[in-house]
């Protein structure tokens, strides 16, 4: 069963001489429960591409239908609640707030939806538990090291039960053995929740822990191919 589907998607930028095609026509299609990983050069397309899936940017042209909607129809707010509702967003940049603890960081995007104070304590809770800091999360941002403070980032992204989750280098930041443990939890999330994973990656060694990794060049898929599987050590 697909989860979104991308046709004949175009992204341009800029007018005339200065008119740059970031997509140039993609199909793409992700299944519910993949994880899929998203390579190729700068320029190529790919953090478009991703921009597209989490509804903070519209093609140009073509067709994005998520969970059976048509994304392009929607207008800018009903795009955010669609995203609020069903998205949930990891970037390079751990984009914590620097003066709230990591609990406080977990139940910011809760607050938003008007979540009551106890429920959203409760769920925030069970999400730094579930990426490992149980026992983190009073400590601010500037007391945990570069993994701890992306599986804030992560657990701050699947409090909400996404449908999605999107990841935009997600190790871009961390050096090689924290990569390695961020992508061990994600893999672990996939494996045992059924977690439908995208990630933006320029390293091979990470897109090898996805099952299928997307290929683009020039605003085009140049390849698709799926990876075989890997053992992933389960946490100490």
């Amino acid at each position: 069963m697909s989860l979104l589907s991308l046709r004949d998607v175009t992204r341009v930028y800029g007018l005339g001489g200065a008119q740059v095609n970031a997509l140039d026509g993609i199909a793409l299609d992700v299944e519910l429960g993949a994880f899929v990983s998203l390579m190729g050069p700068s320029g190529s397309g790919k953090s478009t591409a991703l921009n597209v899936l989490g509804c903070l940017d519209v093609p140009t042209d073509g067709s994005y239908r998520f969970r059976g909607i048509e994304v392009t129809t929607l207008d800018r707010r009903a795009r955010a609640r669609l995203r609020r509702a069903w998205i949930g967003f990891v970037f390079q940049g751990f984009n914590l707030l620097d003066r709230s603890s990591a609990l406080e960081n977990v139940e910011l995007p809760l607050v938003y939806r008007g979540i009551a104070p106890a429920e959203r304590r409760r769920r925030a809770r069970e999400a730094l538990d579930l990426v490992g800091l149980a026992d983190r999360g009073g400590h601010l941002p500037n007391q945990l090291s570069g993994g701890q403070q992306q599986r804030v980032a992560i657990a701050r992204a699947l409090v909400t039960e996404p449908s999605l989750l999107l990841a935009d280098e997600p190790t871009g930041n961390l050096d090689t053995a924290r990569s390695h443990d961020v992508m061990q939890l994600l893999s672990r999330l996939h494996r045992e929740r059924g977690q439908t994973i995208v990630m933006v990656t320029h390293e091979p060694e990470m897109a090898a822990y996805t099952d299928r990794i997307v290929h683009f060049r020039d605003g085009r898929v140049e390849r698709d191919e799926r990876v075989p599987p890997r053992e992933v050590p389960c946490p100490a």
